[in-house]
C-alpha cells in the first residue's frame, strides 16, 4: 500500500515536500517514482528513484524537484521548490520491482503499485 502525503496550495515560487509512506513489504529493492495528472491532461512522469539511488527527472522539473527515499522509513519523498502554476496537478507515487517504465516515467496504470494521490495546487 502506498500513502502519498504533503499535498496543498502554495503561490507561485514556494516549496512544498511529498511524502509516500509504504507499507506491506519493503520497498528498498524497489524503483519507486512520482507522476502526476492535470485536469484534461494525460497523467505523466515526473521522477524516479531505483534502488541502487540512480534517479530521472521530466525536464520539465529539473533543477526544481528532488526526489529521495528513506529505506529505514520506507517512505520516498519530492521536494519541489521553485514551483509554477503549472506544476498544479493531482501526484501520485508509484512502486514495482520492474524499474524500466518508472525510470523512463512511462505511466503504467496497470503496472506496479499506485498510491491514492495528493493535490497540489500552485497559484
Amino acid at each position: 500500500q502506498l500513502v502519498e502525503s504533503g499535498g496543498g496550495s502554495v503561490q507561485a515560487g514556494g516549496s512544498l515536500r511529498l511524502s509516500c509512506a509504504a507499507s506491506g513489504y519493503t520497498y528498498s529493492s524497489y524503483c519507486m517514482g512520482w507522476f502526476r495528472q492535470a485536469p484534461g491532461k494525460e497523467r505523466e512522469g515526473v521522477a524516479a528513484i531505483d534502488s541502487d539511488g540512480s534517479t530521472s527527472y521530466a525536464n520539465s522539473v529539473k533543477g526544481r524537484f528532488f526526489i529521495s527515499k528513506d529505506n529505514a522509513k520506507n517512505t520516498l519523498y519530492l521536494q519541489m521548490n521553485s514551483l509554477k502554476p503549472e506544476d498544479t496537478a493531482m501526484y501520485y507515487c508509484a512502486a514495482d520491482i520492474e524499474a524500466w517504465w518508472l525510470l523512463a516515467l512511462r505511466p503504467q496504470t496497470d503496472f506496479g503499485w499506485w498510491g491514492q494521490g495528493t493535490q497540489v495546487t500552485v497559484s
